[in-house]
């Protein structure tokens, strides 16, 4: 164990050096090019500020206005005729749109029903095998300027409902 922590406590200063080295060999001005890249991330963290702020706007009012409890009284016993827990839903709904709302969810489904039960253990594998897509298309989207994102869009939800699907199967298989 204290090989893995000697390497892990090494390996980015001992990283940066080989990077600073080899660019020195090729005689690429390092601390000119790393201040050049510092200039371009601090531009681009500028330019996505407004359509981070807005995501979080609209996250914040589909929460707070009810919909997000409205739509779960419909599918509710859906979910428990197959076996699906319906505390799980609104985790699987906000994901895609945000990674801390749904962090935060599953960090408070993990308080309430405990980490190695079956609602833990799925909100768990759920948070691991989804990804943020609303939040990406946006932010990252909208940073470079894509405006036509249908296809990215369609991709990216078919992959978080395969993550979701996928995640509701192994954990059932593993755990129930």
């Amino acid at each position: 164990m204290q090989i893995v922590s000697l390497i892990s406590l090494w390996f980015i200063p001992v990283l940066i050096g080989i990077i600073l080295i080899y660019g020195t060999i090729k005689k690429v001005p390092t601390y000119e090019s790393f201040t050049e890249g510092g200039k371009e991330g601090i531009k681009i963290a500028v330019s996505i500020i407004p359509f981070l702020v807005g995501m979080l706007v609209a996250i914040s009012v589909f929460r707070a206005s009810g919909a997000l409890e409205y739509m779960m009284g419909f599918i509710k016993p859906a979910l428990e005729a197959v076996g699906i827990p319906a505390e799980i839903v609104p985790l699987a709904i906000i994901r895609p749109i945000s990674g801390t709302a749904a962090l935060g969810m599953t960090s408070d489904l993990i308080a309430s029903y405990g980490p190695d039960s079956f609602i833990g253990r799925l909100a768990s594998v759920l948070q691991g095998s989804t990804d943020t897509t609303f939040y990406v298309l946006t932010v990252y989207f909208g940073a470079v300027g894509i405006k036509k994102m249908g296809d990215a869009l369609k991709v990216g939800l078919l992959a978080d409902l395969v993550g979701i699907g996928a995640a509701i199967i192994v954990v059932t298989l593993l755990f129930a």
